[in-house]
């Protein structure tokens, strides 16, 4: 594809309508797919009680659910860049109303593990909108625009709020031929997915933008040998796959912690989840405005204070003095600042996801679906493992609070990498100031300073995003 091709105007549209109605239509379809993604972990509680399941054969229905929805998203991307995400969201939405239908008829475990699995393809959706939308946002708006879109993850709480109501409300009762209670849910969110599959067919412009047609399959992996999409992947398994792993684990900690019923632990659960969703526009704009390597600093350091805080255990501690022992410093977190906490680590967690995609376009202008699909299926894969290693870390020390200690170091490697990364960007840049602590003299400043003009302003000018 030409570049006239690539940035010519939709048939009857202008470019920023369209892309306003590509955006528009792909973060209401992947809200909608992150809700079916993410349902079992509201309808396996009834599941469970119909089925008598033990807690491992439930934990495993979420669980190859997140596994599907993050082994394709590398291809979701690719095949995005080749043909347009126009046709391949309408695919996906199509295709996962199926099995989502067949939920609602399942009568063993067997068939409702293979049924979540094919479910959770919904969650490959997300690398098919990000490299649609690249395709279609000029760059000095794609991090915003990424950001709406990646906002979609709040689907994680439609089934929080509106699944307990549609459960109980039809729960003895027979709607078209179903049953109502917990079975009502995937029968409505297929309709719905079916009805967005017309939509983004009629609403979205037809002659889509395809960055990647033409290109040789091994072009389009070429990008993935570079170091830093690796490093871009570790960012996002700390940002994403950290909100995936906790959205499901945190109503647990709730109730094991806390004593607090389900209900409770579901909105308290919430308020982590809305801000890490919400929060991604501002991320984005963020990254626009002042760039994406400033979010992740602050993006990081929010989550290691807040990781930090989170996992000290309540104890006290004991001194041995001449009238002996003493309990001295006690200290426990009350379920309030707990709260708060995790509020602010989610929100520290939606900068952070809009941040690490804004890199994406920065680099890979023109392998946004590999890259990008490379980068969100190994932070789906997060989600998928963070679980087990909370679990045995919880083993291991005896301290439920070690979650968040786990979450502290995998969010402290990727701040001492990146930081590294930066050091070494700025030597390479700027050798004469390699060996300087302090800052420069002016003479030192004058010597380095080179005697032609350099062009920082044109269209040549190498983006400060772009430089490490």
């Amino acid at each position: 594809m030409t570049v006239s091709e690539q940035h010519r105007p939709a048939r009857g549209l202008s470019d920023e309508r369209a892309a306003r109605r590509v955006l528009t239509m792909s973060t209401t379809a992947f809200t909608v797919m992150f809700a079916v993604w993410l349902m079992f972990g509201i309808l396996g509680i009834p599941i469970r009680k119909e089925f008598g399941l033990t807690d491992v054969q439930l934990s495993w229905l979420s669980a190859v659910a997140v596994l599907n929805g993050s082994l394709w998203r590398l291809p979701a991307g690719m095949v995005t860049d080749r043909i347009g995400g126009r046709k391949v969201f309408a695919a996906m939405l199509a295709f996962t109303a199926v099995p989502a239908y067949l939920v609602s008829r399942a009568e063993s475990y067997g068939l409702l593990l293979v049924l979540a699995f094919l479910v959770g393809f919904a969650g490959n959706s997300f690398s098919a909108g990000i490299s649609w939308n690249s395709a279609w946002t000029p760059r000095e708006r794609q991090g915003f625009a990424l950001g709406v879109f990646g906002a979609g993850n709040v689907g994680a709480s439609v089934t929080k709020f509106i699944g307990p109501a549609l459960i109980t409300g039809t729960a003895g009762a027979t709607y078209f031929g179903v049953q109502g209670g917990w079975r009502i849910v995937p029968v409505l969110y297929a309709v719905l997915l079916l009805v967005l599959a017309a939509l983004v067919l009629v609403v979205t412009p037809a002659e889509d933008r395809k960055p990647g047609r033409g290109r040789p399959l091994r072009e389009q992996l070429q990008p993935l040998r570079r170091l830093r999409v690796w490093r871009f992947s570790l960012y996002y398994v700390a940002v994403f796959g950290a909100y995936v792993a906790l959205a499901a684990w945190l109503p647990k900690y709730y109730v094991d912690n806390f004593d607090v019923g389900l209900g409770t632990a579901a909105l308290l659960t919430a308020t982590f989840i809305f801000p890490a969703s919400l929060l991604r526009p501002v991320g984005g704009w963020f990254s626009d405005r002042w760039g994406a390597r400033r979010a992740m600093y602050w993006t990081f350091g929010v989550m290691m204070a807040s990781t930090l805080f989170l996992s000290m255990p309540g104890g006290h501690i004991v001194l041995e003095t001449r009238d002996g022992p003493k309990n001295v410093l006690p200290y426990e977190i009350g379920i309030w600042p707990f709260a708060i906490a995790v509020f602010v680590l989610g929100c520290a967690m939606g900068v952070g996801k809009a941040a690490v995609f804004k890199h994406i376009p920065e680099y890979f202008p023109k392998d946004v679906g590999a890259v990008g699909g490379l980068v969100g299926m190994l932070g789906g894969l997060g989600g998928f493992f963070l679980p087990p290693l909370f679990a045995y870390g919880q083993r291991w020390s005896g301290l439920p609070s070690s979650t968040f200690f786990v979450l502290f170091l995998l969010t402290a490697a990727c701040s001492v990498w990146m930081h590294w990364t930066v050091v070494h960007m700025l030597h390479e840049e700027s050798p004469e100031l390699a060996t300087e602590l302090e800052r420069p003299s002016r003479t030192a400043d004058a010597a380095a300073a080179p005697t032609e003009p350099t062009d920082t302003t044109g269209p040549h000018r190498v983006p400060e995003e772009a430089r490490a």
